[in-house]
């Protein structure tokens, strides 16, 4: 249930309201306008306690949460959510897009990396330290190696880093090194840690799972929010279909409709989502159209000798030629996408 106030309610009346909203067995959740404040009574309570608000002072209509996701809706915080991410915000006026290795390999593999998306304009570093792989022959990355490796390359460039998370075990030893945590695909609903994340102070990157739905997502990302962590970045990396062409499909729509129901930004994965080099650019020019707040693209000196995710990979000069090709007037139609306003063709 969300509780509205009026225009001209008072703390002392927004208190009031907090206070009954737990008394009836809800958690309240405050979203503060410029001139209005909603009150959202979010979990399992009694529900007609809530309803009968609407004659408290300063309430102006109490009205149901129409989406199983909560926290998450627009409805309980009409206006977008930024990220920030070290001095990156994700979320804002630009595109931002996170670039790197699958896996870190070497210090020169990375390093060089860094360096070498850093200057084509990426404004995040990725790289994986701990990988779930489908078959346990493959390469598995370096662990805590790997992670000293991100975090030296992240001071020699100023690049906040971006790596994945696989199991609680290892939240706290990677928080000392990221800037922010990803949530890979395998475990969108590895909901033990959901709950682990929800309760760290980093920003929180959450891939949609292969079979996932665009509702199974968002309440994925509720799990981080309703735990206390609302630095979450939604990410559409593709999923699974009948197609055997492309390693995964990429769902644009997904991302303009997770837009639209959620707060939060929303970033595409062109590299997971086709599995190909030479789509990359163009999957990455059409989720920018269709408002993706970012990007997040694999990028490796030399793709051919890659332990993980070659095919899928960009070297310097393609990954260069993908930034290129994001241009000022293709943001400023990703910018029309993401404020709902139609550019004539």
């Amino acid at each position: 249930m969300i509780v509205n106030m009026s225009e001209g309610a008072s703390e002392e009346q927004i208190t009031h309201i907090i206070e009954r909203i737990r008394e009836a067995g809800y958690q309240p959740h405050v979203t503060r306008g410029t001139t209005r404040t909603i009150v959202a009574a979010v979990g399992s309570g009694r529900r007609h306690e809530i309803e009968a608000l609407q004659v408290a002072p300063g309430v102006d209509n109490v009205v149901a949460i129409a989406q199983p996701f909560k926290l998450v809706s627009r409805q309980v915080r009409p206006h977008r959510t930024a990220v920030r991410v070290g001095d990156v915000e994700i979320g804002g006026d630009d595109v931002v897009v996170i670039a790197g290795p699958c896996s870190v390999e070497s210090r020169e593999q990375l390093v060089s990396t860094a360096h070498a998306v850093k200057k084509a304009g990426a404004s995040l570093l990725r790289g994986g330290a701990y990988k779930p792989r489908t078959s346990p022959y493959d390469f598995q990355g370096l662990g805590e190696e790997a992670l000293k490796i991100l975090r030296e390359a992240s001071e020699e460039t100023g690049m906040p880093v971006v790596t994945e998370v696989m199991g609680t075990e290892d939240v706290e030893l990677i928080c000392e090194y990221a800037d922010m945590l990803q949530v890979g695909a395998r475990n969108m609903q590895n909901f033990s840690l959901l709950r682990k994340l929800a309760t760290v102070r980093k920003p929180v990157l959450l891939k949609r799972g292969p079979s996932a739905t665009v509702k199974e997502w968002l309440l994925a990302a509720e799990y981080l929010l309703s735990g206390g962590n609302h630095d979450v970045v939604l990410c559409e990396r593709g999923i699974k279909t009948f197609e055997t062409e492309t390693r995964n499909t990429i769902d644009l729509a997904a991302i303009a409709l997770a837009r639209d129901l959620s707060h939060l930004p929303v970033i595409a994965d062109p590299s997971h989502g086709t599995g190909k080099q030479s789509l990359i650019a163009a999957v990455s020019r059409a989720a920018v159209a269709v408002g993706a707040d970012g990007l997040i693209i694999e990028v490796h000196p030399c793709p051919e000798r890659a332990l993980s995710d070659g095919p899928q990979s960009l070297d310097f000069a393609a990954f260069e030629k993908v930034m290129r090709g994001l241009s000022a007037p293709l943001r400023g139609i990703a910018g029309a996408a993401r404020e709902g306003i139609t550019v004539p063709a």
